[in-house]
């Protein structure tokens, strides 16, 4: 009852109605009423009690009439509903207002990569531990990895050479995205993106983790450069435009697949594999984004995937890897995605994920947006042969994950060709087309709102938004001549299917059971020998070649009897990535001057695991200030920073952190040093960086040390050895059996070995066998 009456009971006063159960009996006893007494002609007090009706039927009739605006406002219910179903938006967003001129700039104070500079990167979303095709990316030089964390990633994510960022460490970038971004998917990279635009990206490669670079050679399939003297200056066919009623095409016909088609295509135009009936030309240096194929499991949609699937064979999809390039004109769009994309800074814009719409639609709907916006500044996209190898390895995900595709990416193609903007920036440009796809229910307002973050994110990085120019869609379209036609028929490729043995043995190899050489079996040396080979190259054999996997002998001529090789000492590092070839199952590297007397009992103690060199002994490492010093330092100096520009991640901030300024330049004699198996690849990465380079031997191995590791890693064995820079008179009193290493000492004749043996016999009474 009490329940009954709170919900009933509108008066507590006696005029008020009656319960429920009595209100059959008004009627008739109140009609009689309605003439009674002046009373009730009284108007004010008829409409209080009545207020309730009149408001009751006052709102009726603002709804019927706020319901017929809007259907005669847009033409039909279509925006309505659309607009409806977002859940707590209003049917109208709200325009974000920006100032422009106002934006502060985010600075990276957060992060060890601060001073980390970079023009080339890779940017991957990671949720399990590194993939080997992720290792293989991580290995393509000049090319920085970025791999960006969700929800997903175990926390301890390592993979060396590769920046991550955790969620933890996004969150303290200072970015605005960041607040708009789901905790468990992919669109985190958005973050990663900024985060290579704050550290000098010129070029993104927007990837997965389940491909590999066909070659593992990124510039051979992607136009990495568009101007300059490593550009391809090359005519690019382009699909015609004789069809104004043609918005979106399928690529994969041309590379010659006509059964299959990409993710984001309109399912209405799955039906149309016929060839092209000809190509125009344009030339190249605009194609901006740089969609690539994907052999083996391309980029299908989940139609495609569950009905050409039979049984559990995986899909093994290939392509015409010699089919030219192809462009697409002004008025026609292609599906582009984020498993195998070539941005260039004038389209970096264009890398923003969308947040309202399901994952499997994101990086869709953000290729057709960015292409039409892309027209504003003369840019277009071009789709490239396979360039990436992806493995079927992926769990089925429900048809559902892509309703925002098949439901809407044909209507988002024709309203996207017919949309018009009047501003007269680009990055206004952006944020009105971002609005206008939230009126037409593509997605919702959230992401008008995050558009504005983004385009904030981008000028407080220090992003440049490229100027505007004029288009030409409202114009007639020029027409094809017969000269301009340009043929290409695709093949027709088979559809959808189910699926160092080490050399070099040490000549005069003796006392193989010497305790020593448990301990340096498996370590080679390299021996650079400056004095006459044929008197002293069989002697440093039998002299390490007992302790030692085998000795390498190097000098300025060769001779193939003694097995000498050729080499520079001015530029002995280039010589080493092929010695790290020959012995791959190495434990690690030691290098020898002749001039320097290595004890190797003395060695027992040291990490193989880490580097060696005598960095703490000063007259053998020292740095020089360039401002004094001949035109050799300043052309080295400018060598050196050259080199430090181009680096990866881990061996630049290693090297910065290390050499603080940029007016001295290390110089290191290098007459020892050790690399073990784990810095092998950095090793190799780095003489890779110098390339053609002049760069002088003293110079190339403190640079290359600092990059590699922090000296304080740095083993000390080293750093008691006897360094002198002229020898003694007496060099009786100038060895110690206890040092490391005796420099200089040289050799020239068998009685200066001789002598040399006698006197290391102090440490190794083995060797008096030898004499």
């Amino acid at each position: 009852m009490l329940v009954q009456d709170r919900e009933d009971g509108v008066s507590k006063s006696p005029k008020g109605p009656k319960p429920i159960r009595e209100r059959s009996s008004i009627p008739l006893s109140r009609t009689p009423n309605r003439f009674n007494g002046a009373k009730n002609l009284d108007f004010s007090t008829w409409v209080s009690e009545n207020l309730y009706k009149i408001l009751t039927i006052l709102l009726l009739i603002s709804t019927i009439a706020i319901f017929f605006y809007l259907r005669s406002a847009a033409g039909d219910t279509t925006t309505l509903l659309c607009l409806q179903s977002t859940q707590t938006h209003s049917i109208r967003p709200e325009f974000p207002k920006i100032n422009w001129n106002n934006i502060p700039a985010i600075l990276d104070k957060s992060t060890p990569y601060a001073n980390f500079r970079s023009e080339k990167w890779v940017v991957v979303s990671v949720s399990d531990y590194p993939s080997d095709s992720l290792r293989k990316l991580g290995r393509i030089k000049e090319w920085q990895v970025l791999a960006v964390g969700n929800s997903k990633t175990p926390k301890d994510w390592n993979l060396k050479g590769t920046i991550f960022l955790s969620l933890e460490m996004q969150a303290k970038l200072g970015f605005r995205v960041v607040d708009y971004l789901p905790y468990d998917s992919y669109v985190r990279k958005t973050v990663g993106y900024l985060f290579a635009i704050q550290h000098g990206a010129k070029k993104i490669l927007d990837v997965d983790d389940r491909g590999d670079v066909i070659d593992d050679d990124i510039g051979k399939h992607f136009d990495v450069e568009l101007i300059g003297e490593d550009a391809r200056q090359e005519v690019i066919l382009q699909y015609s435009h004789d069809n104004p009623n043609r918005t979106v095409v399928n690529p994969y016909i041309h590379f010659g697949q006509r059964s299959v088609w990409p993710r984001g295509l309109p399912l209405e135009n799955v039906g149309e594999i016929g060839h092209e009936e000809f190509y125009t030309e344009i030339f190249g240096g605009k194609q901006l984004i740089q969609q690539g194929i994907s052999n083996g499991l391309p980029d299908v949609d989940s139609v495609f995937y569950f009905t050409r699937k039979a049984g559990f064979e995986a899909f093994d999809i290939r392509f015409d890897e010699h089919a030219p390039k192809v462009a697409l004109p002004q008025g026609t769009m292609v599906p582009v995605n984020s498993f195998n994309t070539l941005f260039h800074s004038s389209a970096f814009w264009g890398l923003m994920l969308p947040v309202s719409v399901s994952t499997m639609a994101s990086d869709v709907l953000r290729g057709y947006w960015t292409q039409r916006l892309l027209w504003e500044i003369g840019g277009y996209v071009v789709v490239y042969p396979p360039t990436i190898h992806r493995y079927d390895r992926i769990e089925g995900y429900p048809f559902s994950e892509e309703k925002d595709l098949h439901v809407n990416v044909g209507r988002l193609t024709k309203f996207l060709v017919a949309w018009r903007s009047s501003k007269h920036r680009l990055f206004e440009k952006i944020l009105e087309l971002s609005y206008a796809m939230a009126e037409e229910g593509f997605w919702t307002v959230q992401d008008v709102k995050f558009t504005a973050a983004w385009l904030q994110d981008l000028l407080a990085v220090g992003y440049m938004q490229p100027r505007l120019m004029s288009l030409e869609l409202d114009r007639p379209r020029a027409s094809i001549g017969h000269g301009d036609r340009k043929e290409f028929v695709p093949q027709k490729l088979p559809s959808v299917h189910l699926g160092v043995e080490e050399i070099g043995t040490v000549n005069y190899e003796i006392a193989n059971l010497i305790k020593w050489r448990k301990n340096f079996g498996n370590v080679v040396l390299i021996i650079f020998c400056s004095g006459p080979v044929e008197r002293t190259a069989l002697e440093w054999r039998l002299l390490y070649g007992r302790i030692f996997k085998t000795v390498i002998i190097l000098s300025d001529q060769k001779n193939v009897d003694l097995a000498v090789e050729k080499g520079n000492l001015d530029y002995m590092y280039r010589y080493a990535p092929k010695i790290f070839d020959r012995y791959t199952s190495a434990e690690g590297f030691l290098f020898l001057q002749d001039d320097t007397i290595l004890n190797y009992w003395n060695l027992l103690q040291a990490d193989k695991s880490k580097l060696w060199i005598a960095n703490k002994v000063s007259k053998s490492w020292h740095a020089v200030p360039v401002s004094n010093k001949s035109d050799w330092f300043v052309k080295q100096a400018d060598v050196v920073k050259k080199v430090v520009a181009t680096m990866p991640v881990h061996l630049q901030v290693n090297y910065k952190e290390t050499m603080k300024s940029d007016e001295t330049l290390t110089i290191c004699s290098s007459e020892i040093f050790y690399i073990p198996r784990r810095f092998v690849s950095d090793f190799v990465d780095l003489v890779n960086l110098v390339g053609n380079l002049d760069m002088h031997h003293k110079v190339a191995m403190p640079m290359f040390f600092t990059a590699m590791d922090s000296p304080q890693n740095f083993d000390s064995v080293l750093n008691s050895m006897i360094y002198k820079k002229k020898p003694p008179g007496n060099l009786t009193t100038f060895y110690s059996a206890e040092a490391p290493a005796i420099h200089p000492w040289k050799v020239s004749s068998e009685q200066e070995f001789i002598k040399l043996i006698r006197i290391m016999a102090a440490g190794d009474p083995l060797l008096m066998e030898l004499v």
